[in-house]
């Protein structure tokens, strides 16, 4: 009898809360509250999805509510997507929103600017309806379409596979194989009309060269970049802007994200590569950010002229290295390389180095935020593999009034393999070398009294860099290299600002007086 009173007990529990309409409550009455009134998507390329982006709607009342209708104003010719409280669609009906609470809307687009009557660029817009009639709120919703040139390898109609370029054969005769694609002769010539998007590898075919003009904007996807085969050329035309603070005439290489949160992270792209016998390689007035490697030059073309010349550029938030030259023949001038994950210049397995008023430093906090590379490293040779090393000369290394700095003690290494040429020399350079451990005392490599490796060099005394951390690397009044590049000069520096004809500053920039923050 007990047990039956206790059965009886629950059944009429059970019947009571089946009773009850948890899910039932008022409707809302033009009383919610958003995180915000209007949801910028940023910027996206046409026919690209944008990153999802949220806001919440709020209930700030003491009782449950619903509501009872959420749906975009263009309704389902929308380019929105949407997702509230984990339900995706275009329109809803009847959602809840409990006491003290909260939910999330979660919105996406996708948008073809070729639907649009727009020319470049557009902004879409559409807007959120919450409830109808006098309670009805809304948040607006506005996103940047840009148009582009798309540029991407072949997919075959039959396999399903795309289109790849043969790199070699490995150790066992297999072919190596990148996704890209050659270019073809009317896509040899980037303007600033458009922005370029490439998917894989865009490759220059031999015997061609890829102009790129002033006010150019080159966007890569993940796992892309620029190749230059054997005998191909690439001349990067950028000018100097009429103000220092615009970019417009620059010609800038980067990733296809455009959101603000993926302006400075490093390894959204490949890299810049030119390969072993392509040859007469111009870069000017460009910057290069956010690669894995920002150039990599495997080699020179044999010439007494540089293979590659790079002046006014700036290359920095590459994952790996900044500018890997292996054998290279590079001439740079007005050259910054900043913010690495291993190291901002590397020249690599000897060649052919002439530096004049560059800045080259490393405050790079990518991966653990500590470096076991300098912001230079010169070698003269390349492990291939656990037995194997391969040498070759160093025919010159010339730095002359460039700074050498980071944020690690030691910003100058070397690695010689004796039995071919290491030549080097450093001329009223600005070095960071501080070796507090005495590790590379007696080693005439470091020798810096030794004038005829190192003349009229600056060791650990402060740059005054305005924010290297951000890539700012201009030097204010205090700098330890006003007024002690070398003279005669004469040319200006990266912002055009003419150098001093009696006491020009070592690295890229000249030196300026800072505003002051509030």
């Amino acid at each position: 009898m007990r047990y039956l009173s206790t059965l009886f007990l629950l059944t009429v529990l059970v019947l009571w809360s089946s009773c009850r309409n948890d899910f039932e409550s008022n409707p809302s009455i033009g009383n919610l509250k958003f995180s915000t009134d209007t949801l910028f998507l940023d910027t996206v390329f046409t026919n690209i999805g944008s990153s999802t982006y949220s806001f919440k709607v709020y209930n700030h009342t003491s009782d449950d509510f619903t509501i009872p209708t959420i749906t975009l104003e263009r309704g389902e010719n929308s380019n929105y997507r949407l997702n509230v409280d984990g339900i995706p669609g275009k329109s809803f009906e009847n959602i809840q929103v409990l006491a003290k609470d909260s939910i999330f809307v979660f919105v996406e687009t996708t948008t073809d600017i070729n639907n649009q009557t727009a020319d470049v660029e557009f902004l879409y817009t559409d807007r959120i309806l919450f409830d109808t009639g006098g309670n009805q709120q809304d948040v607006d919703l506005v996103t940047l379409i840009k148009d582009a040139v798309f540029l991407f390898p072949s997919r075959d109609a039959m396999t399903g596979e795309t289109e790849t370029l043969l790199l070699g054969l490995d150790s066992e005769n297999n072919e190596i194989r990148i996704e890209g694609f050659f270019l073809e002769d009317d896509q040899l010539n980037f303007t600033n009309e458009k922005p370029y998007v490439v998917y894989g590898y865009a490759a220059i075919p031999s015997g061609k060269t890829l102009t790129i003009d002033a006010g150019a904007r080159i966007h890569f996807h993940a796992n892309s970049g620029i190749i230059a085969a054997n005998d191909a050329t690439l001349i990067v035309n950028g000018e100097l802007s009429t103000d220092p603070e615009l970019l417009e005439n620059e010609v800038i290489f980067e990733s296809d994200r455009l959101e603000p949160s993926f302006s400075d992270i490093p390894g959204q792209w490949g890299t810049i590569w030119l390969t072993a016998g392509s040859t007469g390689h111009s870069i000017n007035h460009a910057t290069i950010k956010n690669a894995t490697v920002g150039i990599l030059m495997d080699s020179n073309d044999g010439s007494v002229d540089p293979t590659l010349t790079i002046k006014n550029t700036q290359i920095y938030n590459s994952s790996n290295v900044g500018l890997l030259a292996r054998t290279g023949n590079v001439l740079g001038e007005n050259l910054v390389i900043n913010n690495a994950g291993q190291v901002s210049l590397n020249c690599s397995l000897g060649g052919t180095y002439n530096f004049n008023h560059c800045t080259f430093t490393n405050y790079s906090s990518i991966g653990t935020g500590f470096r076991e590379l300098p912001t230079v490293l010169i070698d003269n040779n390349l492990r291939v593999n656990e037995t194997d090393v391969v040498v070759a000369d160093l025919l010159e290394a010339n730095f002359t009034n460039c700074i050498l700095y980071g944020n690690q003690d030691l910003e100058l290494i070397f690695s010689k393999i004796d039995g071919t040429a290491f030549n080097y020399n450093f001329k009223n350079c600005l070095i960071r070398f501080n070796d507090s451990g005495d590790q590379f005392a007696g080693n005439p490599l470091y020798d810096f009294t030794n004038t005829t490796l190192y003349e009229n060099i600056i060791l650990n005394e402060e740059p005054d860099f305005k924010t290297p951390f951000e890539n700012i690397l201009n030097i204010g009044e205090n700098s330890a290299a006003n007024g002690k590049a070398s003279t005669p000069t004469s040319g200006t520096d990266i912002l055009g600002t003419l150098r001093s004809t009696t006491a020009p500053d070592i690295g890229a920039y000249e030196s300026t007086a800072f505003e002051e923050e509030n």
